[in-house]
């Protein structure tokens, strides 16, 4: 008992006792009805966002909640079993800090892809649905991929969509002028309109460079930051 006492006060595995004790208790929250399930979620991946930065990583259709409690109760479980092979045997005193540090890193970056796979095993289950029904998850649908499959020939064209990897579950898209998809044409849902339930998507090539200008503007942006602070 004393054993088990140590190694779950140890560290780093207290760090991953702590953020599960504060996922439970979310959770706990969420079953109450006192907290929403898309708690960190926004209407469009445009910001760099907890959510985005989730989806970049692959964890797409699935609540950024989930995802994290998904991540971290993996991350945790190889940091104990790390602890209690090798760990708790070595002589490490103050070096036991820093090699946490990296342990934490390690365990999160091992069990990302893992994670990711599991989460997208629950794809359907999460986004199960009557026909022509509401989301009950509209903003965890961003980042997906979608193959239009429909456009009216109205003023203002009614577009529907497929999602990629469920042909069975269909969505709007909202259109602006000169940007009227064409019908088999694949784009991603980067932005939630919830006045009308509808979604806008932009090409693939699009939503990459997007994304790959976003990340060299943030990098670029800190450094001057830092200049004209010091300055």
């Amino acid at each position: 008992m004393d054993i088990l006492r140590q190694t779950l006060l140890s560290f780093p595995v207290a760090i991953f006792g702590a953020l599960l004790a504060l996922v439970a208790c979310y959770w706990l929250l969420v079953a109450l009805r006192l907290a929403p399930v898309e708690l960190f979620e926004h209407d469009s991946l445009r910001n760099d966002t907890l959510a985005s930065a989730l989806v970049s990583l692959g964890f797409i259709g699935v609540p950024a909640s989930l995802a994290l409690t998904v991540l971290i109760a993996l991350a945790g479980g190889l940091t104990l079993i790390l602890e209690l092979a090798v760990l708790r045997w070595l002589p490490l005193g103050f070096f036991r800090i820093p090699l946490g540090i990296l342990v934490i890193w390690g365990a999160f970056a091992l069990a990302s892809p893992l994670a990711a796979w599991l989460c997208q095993r629950l794809h359907k289950r999460l986004h199960r649905r009557e026909p022509h029904g509401h989301e009950r998850l509209p903003r965890c649908l961003l980042g997906e991929r979608v193959r239009v499959t429909s456009v009216s020939a109205d003023e203002a064209p009614v577009v529907a969509a497929v999602l990629e990897g469920d042909a069975s579950h269909e969505v709007g898209l909202a259109t602006k002028a000169g940007d009227v998809p064409e019908v088999g044409e694949q784009r991603v849902l980067v932005k939630y309109l919830p006045g009308d339930g509808r979604y806008r998507a932009v090409p693939e090539s699009d939503y990459l460079d997007a994304r790959t200008r976003l990340r060299r503007l943030h990098l670029l942006h800190r450094p001057s930051h830092h200049d004209g602070a010091s300055a």
